[in-house]
């Protein structure tokens, strides 16, 4: 008897993108049961939505940002009673119509709660949309992380991600106070806390646009920081950072991000810049900076 997968996706305003979404977990060699969608956008994804008889679409009149979205969608999954929770947004594609398969047996033969596919570039598929670190040094070649074959209790969530429903009983849902840039983050802490066992399997694939032009070296390969190309994206990616060091105590992100931020603002004279991240930054490591997005400063 094969596992059950139900789909959990969100959207916001790409209902071109959501429909080649949808078209291709449709055309997976495995099945899958029911695809819960949720629309926070302001343009109407319904119709696109409504031309697949197994889409459950939600609209939220509210924007809930990826963590928000996520966590109704799971939910929305997880009362299928399906046993595998499949997690997809809708800039992404599945890169060949058996990646789904790949990561139901890899995750059986590994006897994982949780797999994860390499995320790629769909404009050059010889290069990773999110960077690993191999040997202690940032790469995006595919080819070398393929190398690897698995890579254990690491991955980029949510993209992709194939999750056992009960594993969201053990850590619970992304967490809705991050909204965007740092839920994934945050989730993947809980994950290793609880000692589920996850990872990524180099076999399969799901393309994402990439970014790499966020990625800023500051003292060669080894040191680096993550520049997001919008204020409003920023302040969210600096805040939580700062917030998920006070959650997780992390003492080494808190070094890495002093002196690389600090580093690279001040050799590039943008004081600027240097000021906003140590704004949204210092809110994150009080714990400040969370509720309605009209009182942030972007």
């Amino acid at each position: 008897m094969s596992a059950s997968v139900a789909v959990a996706a969100v959207t916001f305003d790409r209902p071109h993108e959501l429909s080649i979404l949808l078209d291709a977990i449709n055309k997976q060699s495995a099945p899958v049961a029911t695809i819960c969608l949720v629309d926070s956008g302001t343009t109407a994804s319904r119709a696109v939505a409504e031309a697949h008889s197994n889409v459950s679409y939600q609209r939220s009149e509210a924007n809930l940002g990826g963590a928000g979205g996520f966590a109704f969608a799971i939910l929305k999954a997880l009362a299928t009673g399906s046993e595998w929770i499949w997690l997809m947004d809708d800039d992404a594609e599945p890169a060949d119509p058996d990646c789904l398969a790949t990561l139901l047996r890899e995750a059986t033969a590994r006897d994982l709660q949780a797999v994860v596919p390499l995320v790629i570039s769909p404009e050059d598929e010889t290069k990773l949309s999110f960077f690993f670190r191999l040997d202690g040094k940032v790469t995006h070649e595919r080819a070398e992380v393929e190398k690897r074959g698995f890579l254990e209790n690491e991955g980029h969530f949510f993209n992709g991600a194939l999750i056992r429903a009960d594993v969201f009983s053990i850590v619970g849902l992304p967490d809705i106070r991050l909204f965007i840039r740092g839920d994934e983050v945050d989730f993947t802490l809980r994950l290793r806390q609880a000692g589920i066992r996850f990872g990524t399997v180099t076999s399969a694939s799901i393309k994402h646009p990439h970014a790499q032009n966020e990625t800023q070296h500051v003292f060669g390969a080894r040191w680096h920081v993550i520049v997001p190309d919008s204020a409003f994206k920023r302040y969210f990616y600096y805040r939580n950072r700062g917030y998920l060091i006070r959650r997780y105590f992390r003492v080494k992100s808190l070094v890495a991000d002093l002196g690389g931020y600090g580093g690279y603002f001040l050799k590039r004279g943008d004081y600027k810049g240097l000021a906003q991240w140590f704004r949204a930054f210092s809110l994150g490591l009080r714990g400040r900076g969370f509720g309605r997005l009209e009182d942030q400063e972007f």
